[in-house]
């Protein structure tokens, strides 16, 4: 279950890469957060998940936070 993989991951002594779109998940495990941008850009943070949206809310605005639609490049013929 989930809270296994949780308690498991708390009491692990060294690090793990964890991908996952449960925010309350990432804030219950996360003490570093990776951010893969664009451009190949990587940011590096110290916190959890919220810590983390409430710094790019600080540094970015309230609207880099909102979804985009992705756009995508037609394929020629």
């Amino acid at each position: 279950t989930l809270r296994a993989l949780e308690n498991a991951l708390l009491e692990f002594p060294g690090c793990a890469m964890v991908i996952s779109h449960d925010r309350w998940f990432l804030d219950r495990i996360a003490t570093h957060i990776l951010d893969y941008q664009d451009e190949g850009k990587v940011e590096f943070f110290e916190g959890n998940f919220t810590e983390y949206e409430e710094y790019k809310k600080r540094t970015l605005g309230a609207e880099a936070l909102e979804p985009k639609r992705i756009k995508y490049k037609r394929i020629a013929k």
